[in-house]
């Protein structure tokens, strides 16, 4: 390194919550709200309530929630020495409740015909990290955004598709007509 360069300076990073991603994994819908009270300085547990509400089509409690998330998680990043317009790169994992956060807001936004909110927030999330936008879009469309399903819900759903199957099996179906070689029956 010569005299003239200086040290990459690390990119901004928000703090893993590995508690939160557990209590959620093992929740299901509707214990997200009880995390977010067991961990109400969590970005990533206020991010989950806002994705809920908006893939419940609850745009004002969408908006407000992930508010909350983002502004928790602009104030831990400053914290460890982020300014506004630095990188929040999506490939550190922690840093995705901060962007989701940003672009379940800017869909709300829009949702509350508050466009130009959603533009500077669409701005925003562009300036911490590009491809954002894009992997959001990719891997959290609005049947995805709540991932957490518990061993009951997995298990009710099989029993019942099994259920179905089986009410199925044993129906009679007519044989097709067999044709002769002119064509008729």
């Amino acid at each position: 390194m010569t005299p003239d360069q200086s040290a990459p300076e690390p990119e901004a990073s928000l703090a893993d919550e590995p508690e939160v991603r557990q209590a959620l994994a093992e929740g299901d819908r509707s214990s997200v709200a009880s995390v977010v009270a067991e961990h109400p300085s969590s970005p990533l547990a206020w991010t989950e309530l806002a994705d809920l509400a908006d893939s419940e089509g609850r745009a004002i409690e969408s908006f407000a929630f992930a508010s909350v998330a983002a502004d928790l998680a602009r104030a831990q990043l400053v914290a460890g020495g982020w300014t506004s317009g630095d990188p929040v790169s999506w490939s550190d994992e922690p840093n995705r409740a901060y962007l989701r956060a940003l672009d379940t807001q800017r869909r709300a936004a829009e949702s509350l015909g508050l466009d130009e909110r959603a533009s500077d927030l669409a701005g925003e999330l562009a300036t911490a990290d590009p491809e954002a936008p894009a992997r959001i879009a990719s891997e959290f469309t609005p049947t995805q955004l709540i991932s957490i399903v518990s061993a009951h819900d997995i298990a009710v759903d099989a029993a019942n598709n099994h259920a179905a199957s089986v009410a199925q099996t044993g129906d009679v179906v007519a044989e097709p007509a067999a044709s002769d070689a002119a064509g008729e029956d």
